[in-house]
């Protein structure tokens, strides 16, 4: 058996050479010449696998370390009889955590109020739930958009997206990207969000239409924005803007990368029946890297903001980011991956 797996995967190095012959790629340069003889590829989000990548490949299963398949053609690989496995909620705590450290970065800066708002959750997957529960125990009031889930759940926990816009005080993005997302945010998105709202976009940049929300900007309190239209080629003007701008980051905790490695070789190693590693777990490279509980029980907002950013100083990557937003790539790839908090 022969594996391709993308060298910048964590915490796999060494992991299935006992089993098969490994090949070690840059997740963006895999060719189509890479997989002719190729069992299974192991990837993050860099590598397009599509007909003109695998057509013709000896490829039978694709896992990605990442929760995200948009770099997938999913359909082709149905078709074409291809597994396709993902690390789904792998990056969930990262990405609240970002989400808050944002929220109270924010409001601090702009001497803000935010404690008892309003926070609309668009797209109540692994991320959205744990923005959702953490913002519950913060005393925050919660409306949802999540249509799949209100279609099989029923209408009773969700909103129509015009309600959650006209009533939020915060927007946070956590849509996978398909056809029905692709540019959501537009002309009619941005016309009908509350004015003076925050908005925050961890999901993917093509949910929203760049000039869109150019033209919607006196609207907005504050903008947050981590995944971009073009990547790794953004939008200078909305880097300008934004009062925060991270090169999709915001689910690179320790624990996510550890718990990405983990689901991508389980789930590779049960498919090809490699039992030896159906229970597969990382071996943590760095002491002192444990999650750990916040409790921000009595905190002003004042105090709950610093505790944040002691936990994660998301400003510091804002300032690596804006230093020179060309570094894209390099900032992603070289980034030192956080501890995750949770939240009592």
């Amino acid at each position: 058996m022969k594996l391709v797996i993308e060298k910048s995967i964590p915490f796999i190095h060494g992991v299935f050479e006992p089993y098969a012959e490994v090949v070690y790629l840059d997740g963006a340069e895999i060719s189509h010449n890479d997989l002719l003889n190729v069992d299974g590829l192991i990837i993050r989000t860099r590598t397009k696998c599509n007909a003109a990548l695998l057509d013709g490949t000896n490829v039978k299963m694709i896992s990605t370390a990442a929760i995200g398949t948009d770099h997938i053609d999913l359909q082709w690989c149905n078709e074409h009889g291809i597994h396709v496995s993902n690390a789904a909620g792998c990056n969930a705590g990262a990405v609240m955590n970002y989400v808050f450290s944002a929220m109270f970065g924010c409001a601090a800066r702009k001497s803000r109020n935010i404690l008892g708002s309003t926070i609309g959750i668009i797209g109540c997957g692994s991320c959205g739930i744990r923005v959702e529960n953490a913002a519950r125990k913060l005393g925050f009031k919660v409306l949802l958009n999540d249509p799949p889930r209100e279609e099989e759940e029923g209408p009773s926990q969700f909103c129509s997206l015009d309600h959650l816009l006209a009533n939020s005080d915060i927007v946070t993005l956590h849509v996978p990207l398909t056809d029905q997302t692709r540019r959501m945010c537009s002309d009619d998105f941005f016309s009908k969000l509350k004015f003076g709202a925050m908005l925050i976009n961890t999901a993917r940049g093509e949910v929203v239409d760049d000039e869109a929300l150019l033209k919607a900007l006196p609207r907005l309190d504050s903008l947050v924005i981590d995944t971009w239209n073009g990547e790794p080629d953004v939008d200078p003007r909305l880097v300008a803007v934004a009062d925060i701008a991270t090169p999709h980051i915001a689910g690179y905790s320790y624990q996510g990368k550890l718990g990405g490695t983990r689901m991508a070789v389980r789930s590779t190693a049960r498919f090809f029946g490699i039992t030896e590693l159906y229970d597969f777990v990382p071996v943590p490279d760095i002491e002192g890297m444990d999650s750990i509980s916040l409790n921000f029980t009595g905190m002003s907002q004042g105090q709950m903001a610093s505790t944040l950013q002691y936990n994660y100083p998301i400003f510091t990557d804002d300032f690596l980011f804006r230093m020179n937003p060309g570094d894209f790539k390099e900032l992603r790839r070289n980034y030192k991956y956080r501890r995750e908090f949770f939240i009592e």
